[in-house]
């Protein structure tokens, strides 16, 4: 049995200690914005939040998880609305197949905290860090969308 939070809510599941995370969320939890894409950390279409970085679930065994660990999904990340980088997404028409963005979003939504955080601006050097991968290739658009944004927008959403 291991516990830890999603989305803000405590869980419980009965699996064994080397499920991987994604595939607690998805199968056993119901939550299906994170998505299979390699299994590797790849792809990192399964992206989400554990405690406030990025990460990607696909990798994690749920043994890992502690009781006060907080596991964010595209689900839980705007709370009433949609977050502020959700809106950037649709303000600069992101999206195609839309397979990756919810991947796309969390790990936008962790460089723009990082980087506010050192108190500065995202740069084409932190854009080039990120490696979530995007089969339509709407990368232009993902950069724009993440550059639209200042720090005390993704803050306050």
């Amino acid at each position: 049995m291991y516990t830890f939070r999603v989305n803000g809510a405590p869980v419980e599941v009965d699996v064994h200690g080397d499920v991987r995370l994604l595939w607690v969320l998805r199968d056993i939890l119901g939550i299906t914005g994170p998505k299979y894409g390699c299994g590797i950390s790849v792809c990192k279409a399964c992206t989400s939040h554990l405690n406030g970085r990025a990460v990607t679930p696909c990798t994690i065994p749920v043994r890992d998880l502690r009781p006060d660990d907080e596991v964010v999904t595209i689900e839980g990340l705007g709370g009433d609305g949609p977050h502020p980088m959700q809106r950037a997404w649709i303000d600069h028409d992101v999206s195609q197949c839309g397979y990756c963005q919810p991947g796309q979003i969390m790990a936008a939504v962790d460089l723009v905290r990082r980087v506010t955080a050192e108190g500065r601006r995202v740069t084409d050097a932190d854009l080039d860090e990120l490696r979530n991968i995007c089969r339509c290739g709407t990368y232009p658009r993902i950069r724009e969308a993440i550059r639209s944004l200042t720090g005390e927008d993704v803050e306050n959403g």
